[in-house]
């Protein structure tokens, strides 16, 4: 089964392993990183745990899995009156996620049943459990068709996300919300952003379709691949000619700059503070948007691991940046004193709106992180705005479809800060949406992740 490459596209394809393993160990493998991810592990943590010639096979398997993860857990309530053990429950949620629905199964649903049965045996973890997770496949795969339509009325299992979740969509998006969650369960396309400093899209197109890649344009920057690739298959790709960035996230780059950058040779370079950079893809957008020597950006970020993501991003793409390990909140610790012309806030977030890329996400998140996280942003905002100079520009970001994250966080912001200025911001991107009556007119309009922006302005005195 090819792997799901929306999320990591530099994995290589599970076609690419010359002999995969029975299908009995790739769902021990899926289990197992559920049942992590079900214990609080991110997805990304749970699947880097499988040895690399399986990872792609199993992250395939287990992307599938999480996207269907509310049906077969209703599935499960009906076949088991109490929840098993932690593993033994993950393996049949497992193999009900995978096979409950015939026309998205990997493999035949009697394939699936057989060979989740055997996984069961062969690990002493959930051998004393085998014969009843037989037993409940077995009455699944003859009751399917009435098991199936006892859940349809039931919300977490028809929308596969939490109830909290269902909920407050339908409240910050209520005509859209449906729209919103039936995206989120999709799998998300692979969209390049050409590096500006070496080609431009329509050039890195004849590239792609001259080894045979087809791609479409989205946005001033980017390329929606019409299959996902690893990224070695991709033209110049070691040597920087382009990344990966979905066409949402490529918006903030010329939100930001588009006006503010110098046109003339000589004059003092911009200024910019990327204050949440890791793992770097806005930081180099940054840069690659100006011209050499028009703009000079400062990356920080809090966590040093994750800071030499930055590094390591613009050193393949041949850019510089000063990289600082610092709290964005805390300026005291690293700031120098001098304003800043533009500052890019992506700010972290319940990470709502990039499900599709990472189906653990609404698993992983309560319905108390969205507050706890609006605090945080309001601080960041508190900490930063102070930091741009009169005529200068704060650029707010979140990758949440939320409004308490967005819209809210704005509206609050604007309210205790008389000196800013909302300027035309394309607002909440929904999923598989360019549309926004309250956003810009050139949104981009091929698909892309859940996104807000809100572009500020600090007015110069008169």
């Amino acid at each position: 089964m090819p792997a799901d490459l929306s999320s990591d596209p530099s994995s290589g394809s599970a076609a690419s392993v010359p002999q995969q393993p029975p299908l009995w160990r790739q769902l021990q493998l899926t289990a197992g990183a559920l049942a992590s991810i079900r214990a609080g592990t991110s997805g990304t943590v749970a699947f880097e745990a499988v040895e690399p010639a399986l990872r792609p096979g199993v992250q395939a398997l287990g992307f599938q899995v999480l996207r269907w993860l509310g049906r077969a857990e209703a599935l499960r309530r009906h076949l088991a009156k109490r929840t098993p053990p932690p593993l033994p429950d993950a393996l049949l949620c497992t193999a009900l996620a995978l096979a409950w629905h015939s026309d998205h199964a990997p493999y035949e649903p009697f394939t699936l049943v057989d060979q989740a049965v055997e996984a069961a045996k062969r690990n002493p973890a959930t051998r004393a459990q085998a014969s009843f997770i037989n037993a409940c496949l077995r009455r699944f795969l003859r009751e399917r068709d009435e098991l199936v339509a006892a859940t349809d009325t039931e919300p977490v299992a028809q929308w596969n996300h939490p109830r909290w979740w269902i909920e407050r969509l339908k409240r910050d998006h209520p005509r859209d919300w449906q729209r919103v969650l039936s995206a989120d369960n999709a799998q998300a396309p692979m969209t390049l952003r050409v590096n500006a400093l070496q080609s431009t899209p329509a050039a890195y197109l004849l590239e792609l379709e001259a080894v045979g890649l087809g791609a479409t344009r989205v946005g001033a920057d980017g390329l929606q691949l019409t299959r996902a690739r690893p990224v070695q298959q991709l033209p110049g790709f070691a040597d920087g000619a382009c990344s990966v960035q979905d066409a949402a996230a490529q918006l903030a780059a010329p939100l930001l700059l588009d006006g503010l950058l110098p046109t003339k040779p000589g004059a003092a370079p911009l200024r910019v503070l990327d204050a949440c950079a890791a793992p770097g893809g806005k930081t180099a957008h940054l840069i690659e948007r100006a011209r050499p020597g028009a703009i000079e950006v400062t990356a920080l970020e809090v966590d040093a691991v994750r800071s030499r993501r930055i590094d390591e991003t613009l050193a393949r793409l041949g850019l510089k940046a000063q990289v600082v390990v610092a709290d964005a909140g805390r300026p005291a610790d690293w700031w120098d004193g001098v304003l800043f012309d533009a500052i890019l806030l992506d700010a972290p977030c319940t990470a709502s709106g990039i499900v599709r890329r990472h189906p653990d996400v609404r698993w992983l998140r309560r319905e108390s992180d969205t507050a706890q996280l609006a605090t945080q942003q309001a601080m960041l905002l508190a900490a930063l705005w102070p930091l741009v100079r009169p005529g200068g520009r704060l650029l707010y970001c979140t990758c949440s479809v939320f409004r308490e994250e967005g819209s809210q966080q704005i509206d609050a912001f604007l309210v205790r800060n008389t000196d800013a200025r909302l300027l035309p911001s394309p607002g909440h991107l929904l999923p598989q949406s360019g549309a926004n009556a309250r956003g810009v007119p050139d949104n981009p309009s091929g698909d892309h992740d859940g996104f807000f922006y809100a572009l500020l302005e600090k007015p110069a005195p008169h």
